[in-house]
């Protein structure tokens, strides 16, 4: 379990945010898969709460219109000192920016953008929110990782964008480490088979949980999909799973360190 600062590290993965069809679907949902509560949120994001566990928060869950060509996704958002810079650096390293940046009241100021591999990923300028409260806990976010065709080059963009420090992962694969401060805060490797013509180029969001099996099981009884069955990774035991509408994630367990 990790309590975080208040201040974020410019590109810290600092919120996972779910953009659904329909939010209370979706707190139906991840409230009993996580044992999520909510409160709401910014009221300049329309429907929007905030998931919270034990009064802290931990993601976001908000509601646009259903349109047939927009998928229902979990989007991450990467901290910045100014978001408004940020979303220029997006744009003059082959990004582009497709909403923002906007003030989210008092919250902070946030940017959605797609990175030059066509994955869409988020900008944050915390204010009284200046990200999650807990990470790497039973139902927090844990990890995040992007899949592309091109690890190496997209991984250049993040680190031009935010200052990422980049590393290979030592593992014999082509995966590439964002580091802040020398930590990895994120993995980008070539997606293989997850990379469809529908789906493209994503973040996946990983939640921590104590049992990855029973939370796949729980998964499917709730309407949710098993889109990777539960496995051994070297850092633990994982899964990759989708919402009733369609929203991919990945739980894991972690090895202790």
């Amino acid at each position: 379990m990790t309590e975080v600062p208040s201040r974020r590290t410019p590109g810290t993965p600092c919120w996972a945010s779910l953009m659904a069809q329909r939010v209370d679907r979706a707190q139906d949902f991840y409230g009993a898969l996580f044992g999520w509560n909510f409160t709401p949120g910014p009221e300049q994001l329309g429907r929007y709460v905030l998931a919270e566990l034990g009064g802290r928060r931990i993601a976001g869950l908000g509601e646009g219109a259903a349109e047939p060509h927009r998928p229902v996704v979990w989007t991450v958002m990467f901290a910045a000192d100014d978001a408004d810079q940020a979303a220029e650096q997006v744009r003059a390293r082959g990004g582009t920016v497709g909403i923002g940046p906007l003030d989210a009241g008092d919250d902070g100021r946030m940017a959605i953008a797609v990175d030059p591999s066509g994955a869409v990923f988020g900008i944050w300028q915390g204010r009284r929110l200046p990200g999650a409260d807990l990470t790497e806990a039973p139902g927090a976010a844990a990890w995040y990782e992007l899949l592309t065709r091109e690890p190496a080059r997209v991984a250049a963009f993040y680190r031009e964008v935010f200052g990422f420090g980049t590393e290979p992962a030592g593992d014999g694969s082509d995966r590439v480490l964002l580091t802040v401060g020398g930590r990895a805060v994120a993995g980008v490797r070539g997606g293989g088979r997850s990379l469809t013509r529908e789906r493209g180029a994503h973040w996946m969001t990983y939640f921590e949980v104590a049992d990855v099996d029973a939370v796949a099981a729980r998964t499917t009884a709730l309407g949710g999909e098993v889109l990777e069955p539960p496995h051994d990774v070297p850092d633990g035991r994982t899964a990759a799973l989708a919402d009733p509408e369609g929203a991919a994630f990945s739980v894991i367990t972690t090895n202790p360190r």
